[in-house]
């Protein structure tokens, strides 16, 4: 059992549903109409207590629905008062925890190979964060459990509600992502920037992308199609085309990376004879003096020549210069 919307005169319509198993596919159908508030059915007798009217149990009783009355207050979650929800949240969590300590002992049946890889990739993404999905394939099953034994508008439903934790910067990467619209591209930076490459490529690849999988039969079976884009890509179309990457996310990740790798970059030396010749000439003494001199005869004629040479004296400033840089090199040199 599960919770529907669709927009009707501009607003939400919400509806339960459920999906059921026929033949090789799971299907979906309409259980009640709950209308554009669901709110209207829950009922507060005081407290932090509510209960869902008898009214909605009454009709999945008869609708053959009764085995799934423990999923009701889940379906109706989110229509419960706020502060209401802020008291009772622990409490829920604590039984989802029961829950999964009881599953550790089940021995996992699902066949992870009859997934759809765009499911896996979206239940990657929005678990994960990550562009680079190349370790799809290493996943733990209990990761797409969440994807088995639904009709794929069930499964199209959950995928919105987790996408709405989505921040809208977030969106074209997103879409990037789970298109896989890296495989057409051969740039090192194709899997962790995508700002960076050819925009114009990378719309006409989304496009392609979107339009394979809209006539995929295996992604869509047990669901009515028709020869026009699914409603259900296209969220992910305006995703695509209306947002557009974090500002300065990509690029400046990009740009740290590069100043980072070259941090320890130093200019090459000079070659010690280039060095010599150069200091000589500055210094005005041979370089077999040069080669002789002590550290600290090499300070006292620095001094002497930087007197000589110092702007402030009267020199030339880019003689100075020359004659600090020689300086500086000679006595790396004589360490």
């Amino acid at each position: 059992m599960y919770l529907a919307s669709k927009i009707i005169n501009g607003q939400p319509h919400y509806f339960i549903r459920e999906s059921y198993q026929q033949g090789d596919v799971f299907l979906n159908r309409d259980l009640i109409d709950l209308g554009p508030d669901p709110a209207r059915y829950i009922v507060y007798p005081g407290g932090n207590a509510f209960y869902i009217n008898e009214v909605i149990e009454d009709r999945l009783i008869e609708l053959g629905a009764d085995k799934n009355l423990h999923e009701l207050e889940d379906v109706l979650w989110r229509f419960i008062q706020p502060e209401i929800r802020r008291v009772l949240e622990p409490f829920r969590r604590r039984e989802d925890r029961h829950r999964a300590s009881r599953r550790k002992g089940v021995p996992e049946v699902e066949n992870i190979s009859r997934l759809h890889i765009f499911d896996k990739r979206r239940t990657h993404y929005l678990k994960f964060g990550q562009t680079d999905q190349r370790n799809i394939g290493q996943m733990p099953l209990k990761i797409f459990r969440g994807l088995h034994n639904k009709s794929r508008d069930e499964i199209e439903h959950g995928f919105m509600d987790m996408e709405a934790a989505l921040s809208p910067r977030e969106y074209k990467t997103y879409t990037y992502t789970i298109f896989d619209v890296q495989q057409f591209f051969y740039e090192s930076f194709a899997k962790s920037h995508p700002q960076l490459l050819s925009q114009d490529k990378v719309d006409a690849h989304f496009i392609e992308q979107v339009c394979r999988l809209n006539r995929d039969p295996s992604f869509w079976a047990g669901m009515k199609t028709a020869n026009r884009l699914h409603e259900y890509l296209v969220r992910y179309v305006l995703m695509h085309f209306d947002y557009d990457y974090a500002p300065g996310s990509f690029m400046e990740d990009y740009l740290r990376q590069f100043r980072n790798s070259r941090r320890e970059y130093r200019s090459p030396y000079k070659s010690t004879a280039a060095g010599l010749e150069e200091a000589s000439t500055i210094l005005g003494v041979s370089r077999a003096k040069i080669k002789n001199m002590s550290r600290r005869d090499l300070v006292r004629l620095y001094r002497r020549r930087a007197q000589e040479l110092h702007p402030d004296k009267g020199g030339d400033h880019d003689k100075f210069v020359k004659l600090s840089e020689a300086y500086h090199e000679l006595m790396k040199i004589k360490k």
